[in-house]
């Protein structure tokens, strides 16, 4: 799961939506009380009051001390320090926290991508993590990445598509990556009819 920071933020105006990566946190939340024999909330509060310092060192004393999986105490120590859980994903933190500093002056630049890539179907969803920005549809189509303060890198799902122009290869196709090829953006004007028709053809091919 990404990692949170940041004061909670209203999720009605913001342009993002939950990480997939919490779709199963309800169901898993169910089951605690029947796999370990308390609930997730009586694990939280137990790791806030008898457990060591650090979402690390709880995670490591929940499975040693109290037989937890590592996935479970992970969730129950990540929660306990206040990182844990879909109440503390703040997107707009996280996008804040990538462009913050000498990055800054290509917010622009990506909230034109932002904008296209809301506007090419009611379906794409963006969800931020603590590194890249990505874009789903069914799947991964697209997806920011700020590598340095000159540029962005706008990644595609293209497959084996053979790279061409300004498309640039990831190596991610042999890898088993989802993103495979990618553009340098340095600019607004950059993101050109040419990029986005790159950006609009990979959520076109997540349709398929």
């Amino acid at each position: 799961m990404p990692t949170r920071s940041g004061q909670a933020q209203s999720q009605t105006s913001s342009p993002y939506s939950l990480h997939p990566g919490f779709a199963r946190e309800a169901a898993v939340i169910a089951k605690f009380k029947e796999k370990t024999g308390k609930t997730f909330q009586q694990w939280v509060e137990l790791a806030k009051k008898s457990g060591p310092p650090g979402a690390g060192a709880k995670r490591d004393w929940l499975k040693t001390e109290h037989g937890l999986t590592t996935n479970y105490a992970m969730f129950v120590a990540e929660t306990a320090e206040g990182r844990g859980g879909s109440a503390n994903y703040h997107p707009d933190d996280l996008v804040n926290q990538i462009f913050a500093g000498p990055k800054e002056h290509l917010r622009p630049l990506y909230e034109e991508v932002l904008n296209f890539g809301l506007a090419l179907g009611k379906d794409v969803k963006v969800c931020p993590c603590a590194t890249i920005i990505p874009f789903y549809r069914k799947h991964v189509f697209a997806q920011v990445k700020v590598p340095n303060r000159s540029r962005i890198d706008l990644g595609f799902a293209f497959g084996d598509l053979k790279a061409e122009g300004k498309l640039i290869d990831t190596g991610g196709f042999a890898k088993k990556d989802r993103i495979t090829h990618r553009i340098e953006l340095s600019s607004a004007a950059e993101f050109d009819s040419g990029a986005q028709a790159l950006m609009r053809r990979a959520y076109e091919m997540d349709g398929n």
